[in-house]
């Protein structure tokens, strides 16, 4: 008797393991589908030494942030003006920016149009600095070309800046 009691226990454990493991599969496919298919719809934005490739949704509010990087409403345009994205560096949102520290003056940086030639237009990063939240003057237009990134320190008190001059379409 109490073999069957233990042997039936353990079936049940098993099915529960099995039930688990397979709800977050589901979840790991669900995510990996969807961004795929931001990733299609949307420009994307690269920085190949990093191994980072997301999708930049416009705006910058909560759920947008939550899947992908935003860019900031009323700044620059692909290869034009001073064109700002953000995106969390954190490990409950999507971990786009955790290596954002890693950043070097002199690497590539590319925003993918979402036109027919997939046309990219090349960055090179020519700064790295990290501001106060409240400093918002780093998305102002300059009078060039640039991109900016934004994204918070690991500890989320300060923001990490890095801003990158475009070079030429590609």
């Amino acid at each position: 008797m109490k073999r069957k009691i233990l042997r039936i226990l353990g079936i049940i454990m098993i099915v529960c393991g099995v039930g688990i493991l397979s709800l977050y599969g589901y979840r790991k496919i669900s995510r990996e589908l969807y961004l795929r298919k931001l990733l299609n719809n949307n420009i994307n934005f690269e920085i190949p030494r990093l191994d980072i490739k997301v999708p930049v949704l416009e705006g910058t509010d909560m759920k947008s942030l939550q899947v992908s990087a935003g860019h900031f409403e009323d700044t620059g345009a692909l290869g034009k003006g001073n064109y700002c994205i953000a995106g969390h560096n954190s490990t409950i949102y999507a971990e786009i920016f955790n290596d954002l520290d890693k950043i070097e003056i002199g690497d590539e940086m590319y925003l993918v149009d979402i036109d027919e030639k997939r046309t990219r237009y090349l960055y090179v990063v020519t700064e790295y600095k990290t501001v106060e939240p409240n400093e918002t003057w780093v998305l102002n237009d300059f009078g060039d070309n640039r991109l900016t990134v934004i994204s918070c320190t690991d500890d989320g008190k300060h923001r990490q800046v890095v801003v990158a001059e475009y070079q030429k379409k590609i």
